[in-house]
């Protein structure tokens, strides 16, 4: 973390944030220890407490299986050149049922070598078109709900725009 941008959080060094903030932060990571990105964000307390309610519930609570949440967060890791987002969720994927193989060809540009099944392409799809162009087309949005209903389509969404948020605040401040 030394060339993060700003100067992380310290105990000690910097205000405490509210107990129940930190035991959530915690809360979230396997080991309860605090990551980089933890201690960026505690330098804003209202920040740090949004975003551990959204991102919470966007790893614990949707509907849609984790191995496709942690596929799209790896695909935008990709498209946004957020390595240190690659380096906490591609773990996470292979631990949720995803492969070695499926993350290498998440990283080439199409993102498909012929390894993923016909959601996880439909997924991708969603991914690449909303990073890159922000606009998706409707034949997407309509494969999806065919693949997945209208609540995980809305989840799936709400995770690749998530995710582009965790992203963008990464490569910003090059945490």
């Amino acid at each position: 973390m030394s060339d993060v941008r700003v100067t992380p959080w310290q105990d000690g060094v910097f205000p405490s944030p509210p107990p129940e903030l930190l035991a959530g932060m915690r809360g979230r990571r396997p080991n309860g220890e605090l990551i980089g990105i933890d201690r960026v964000l505690l330098r804003s307390f209202p920040l740090a407490t949004g975003w551990n309610g959204l991102l919470g519930r966007v790893r614990a609570d949707f509907g849609l299986k984790l191995e496709y949440r942690e596929l799209i967060m790896l695909r935008v890791a990709v498209l946004n050149e957020a390595g240190f987002e690659w380096g906490v969720h591609h773990p996470a994927y292979l631990q949720a049922g995803g492969t070695e193989e499926k993350c290498e060809a998440l990283q080439e540009p199409s993102g498909d070598s012929g390894v993923f099944t016909e959601e996880e392409r439909a997924l991708i799809t969603l991914t690449d078109q909303s990073t890159k162009h922000v606009e998706v087309d409707a034949e997407v949005i309509e494969e999806l709900k065919r693949l997945f209903g209208e609540t995980e389509t809305v989840e799936a969404v709400a995770t690749v725009a998530a995710y582009n948020m965790v992203s963008r605040f990464l490569v910003a401040l090059a945490v």
